[in-house]
């Protein structure tokens, strides 16, 4: 059924926006007025207008209009009404006006009509690839297939939501080193740049020999002094270069496994990776969704080709008759603990189980070490700030020092 959006005025002359499905112009056109809203202006939404970002992949959603903890919202919502006993397209139809998102109720609408039309849930939400992810649509369809979508919305829900909590602890806990960092880096800036020379052209009119710290202090000052502008373009460059690097497959690949090999920061994004994987992975196959299937689907969810790489690897080994357990403890990267778990789970027949206590011990510690990192971080970061601070200080009041043994 056509979407359309329309600006419209209310009886009490107030302005409204919003859209409304119909099967004509006409149609949505009487359907207002009848509700007391007289459009001003109306038009049809097409599938591709509707959708942001079009042709972008699921790991940009962050940067999309559409966040991804609304999308986990609305996906609780839709399975608590549909436990309730509302219709598909009737549950839909409620949720339109839920988000606060236009382009949201736009794409909302599209599915809606799409299902009314005869087209599964699942074929709906697969119009939309750069907002629903292959899990999301996999999942929904086996949810579908087997006759238990609500189980399987609340299912999507928890994980959306426990994503989206891990990613705010990590935000939080990143959030004030971070701070602390651009600020001393600033406000030394300002010193090396701005305050410094003036105080060290004194120094250098007295003609005298100056202390390897002054000398040295003023060296960088001047260095500072003519290259600031450059170091001003720094915080674009930087994230333009890391986006080149990240679109080439092989530079890219090189990246994540340097990344992978620092210590301590790559063994917390192995267990970040090993718990996203073990989560989906166990969470499609708890939904029937086959394991070669699973696999192909899972490795796209890391965002780290090293990681991709081996559930590739692991996944060939599984077609060729292989266990998965014994294909991921062959890779050096991948946690030897979450492989024996694996494991375990295949000759106990409870995979599904037991993928799901490895995501949530992975999860676990994640959490306790990036706390951990952070308040190492902390003392580590403003140690540095206060040695160099108290160098600069030094380097100042050296000269100061032997000109008063001059004078005595």
């Amino acid at each position: 059924m056509p979407v359309f959006e329309y600006s419209a005025i209310t009886a009490r002359g107030k302005k409204k926006q919003g859209i409304i499905d119909a099967d004509s112009r006409s149609t949505a056109v009487a359907r207002l007025k009848k509700q007391d809203v007289y459009p001003v202006s109306i038009r049809e939404i097409n599938a591709e207008a509707s959708l942001p970002n079009q042709g972008k992949s699921p790991s940009f959603l962050f940067f999309s209009r559409i966040h991804s903890s609304e999308i986990s919202m609305i996906t609780r919502q839709l399975a608590t009404l549909l436990s309730a006993g509302f219709p598909l397209v009737s549950a839909l139809s409620a949720l339109v006006s839920q988000t606060d998102s236009t382009a949201f109720q736009k794409i909302l609408s599209k599915i809606k009509g799409a299902v009314e039309e005869g087209d599964s849930f699942a074929a709906a939400l697969a119009m939309y690839p750069s907002v629903f992810s292959p899990v999301y649509i996999n999942m929904v369809r086996a949810g579908e297939s087997s006759g238990t979508l609500e189980i399987v919305l609340e299912r999507l829900a928890d994980i959306g939501e426990k994503k989206e909590e891990i990613k705010k602890n990590l935000q939080a806990s990143l959030a004030y080193p971070l701070l602390m960092t651009v600020v001393g880096c600033l406000v030394l800036f300002f010193l090396l740049t701005f305050i410094v020379p003036g105080i060290v052209d004194i120094f250098t009119e007295m003609q005298q020999r100056l202390p390897a710290p002054t000398r040295f202090l003023i060296a960088v000052s001047s260095a500072f002094k003519s290259i600031w502008p450059f170091l001003m373009v720094i915080p674009i460059v930087i994230p333009v270069l890391l986006h080149l690097i990240r679109k080439n497959d092989k530079s890219a690949c090189m990246m994540d496994r340097a990344i992978l090999n620092l210590p301590k920061v790559g063994d917390l994004c192995q267990k970040i990776n090993a718990a996203r994987f073990t989560r989906i992975f166990g969470s499609l196959l708890e939904n029937g969704v086959p394991m070669l299937t699973a696999l192909d689907i899972s490795r796209t969810i890391t965002g780290n080709r090293v990681f991709f790489q081996i559930i590739t690897r692991a996944a060939e080994s599984v077609q060729q008759g292989g266990e998965l357990g014994r294909a991921l403890e062959n890779e050096a990267l991948f946690p030897s603990l979450a492989s024996r778990m694996i494991q375990v789970g295949e000759k106990s027949g409870r995979l599904e189980n037991m993928l799901e206590k490895t995501a949530d011990l992975y999860e676990k510690e994640v959490t306790a070490s990036v706390a951990t990192m952070t308040a190492l971080l902390e003392p580590v970061i403003i140690l540095a700030m206060g040695a160099v601070v108290g160098f600069i200080v030094l380097s100042v009041c050296l000269p100061i020092f032997e000109m008063n043994q001059l004078v005595k």
